[in-house]
């Protein structure tokens, strides 16, 4: 198998922490601990991107935040203001939940209509993830979102909230890599805990990962080099 140092490993990870209790201190410490370590990113809830922005200036660390999450079902409107806000406020990259309804009932014009009306209220430069929850959809509907998503101009299709039934499979990342070829980014998201993980997800196509437990999976490389 593939082998990454601790350095180039990072910077596909981004640093994640969205539960609803989470605190401003929490924040702090997901930021310091992202510029220790050189993550891809910090995704938090929209209300700390300001936080987040001030912190990570001068670290090669972005600053990310989620739309509609993490169900996805608000008007296209309420996600275009949410977008707009989040830019304002510093964000860097977002994580938008795409509307699966629409997508599960069949009504493609509104789920492209939802991706597309987010992608031209987004400033140029800020990299736009679109989430499809995977676990909750047929291969085809898989296949048919990433499609839509590649079409409407987003930088990456991501597999999960996290909220979800469940997350990220090496399965799904190989489906999605696929269908989008290399034009754009695959997110593998949703219970991703070690480096191993990480890995096989990097294997099967990811080219970010999005996890909670960053830290962890930076100290389970140490462990395994350790026996190396």
């Amino acid at each position: 198998m593939m082998d990454l140092c601790p350095k180039d490993m990072a910077r596909f990870i981004d640093h994640t922490l969205l539960k609803p209790e989470a605190t401003e201190k929490d924040i702090r410490k997901l930021c310091e601990e992202a510029k220790g370590y050189g993550f891809a990113s910090v995704c938090a809830n929209p209300i700390y991107v300001t936080l987040c922005q001030g912190l990570l200036r001068g670290s090669n660390t972005k600053t990310c935040t989620v739309v509609d999450f993490p169900l996805g079902a608000n008007k296209t409107e309420v996600k275009v203001l949410q977008t707009k806000l989040a830019c304002q406020d510093g964000a860097e990259e977002l994580d938008m939940v795409a509307n699966l309804g629409a997508l599960k009932a069949g009504d493609l014009k509104l789920f492209e209509k939802d991706i597309k009306a987010v992608v031209d209220a987004k400033p140029e430069g800020v990299i736009l993830k679109v989430i499809i929850e995977t676990a909750i959809l047929t291969d085809n509907e898989k296949k048919t979102a990433a499609s839509i998503v590649k079409e409407c101009g987003a930088d990456f299709v991501k597999t999960s909230t996290g909220f979800g039934p469940a997350g990220a499979n090496v399965g799904d990342i190989a489906l999605l890599r696929k269908v989008v070829g290399e034009g754009i980014g695959v997110k593998a998201s949703g219970g991703i805990r070690t480096y191993a993980q990480v890995l096989e997800m990097i294997k099967a196509g990811a080219n970010r990962i999005g996890t909670s437990a960053s830290v962890q999976i930076m100290e389970s490389y140490a462990t395994l080099s350790d026996h190396i």
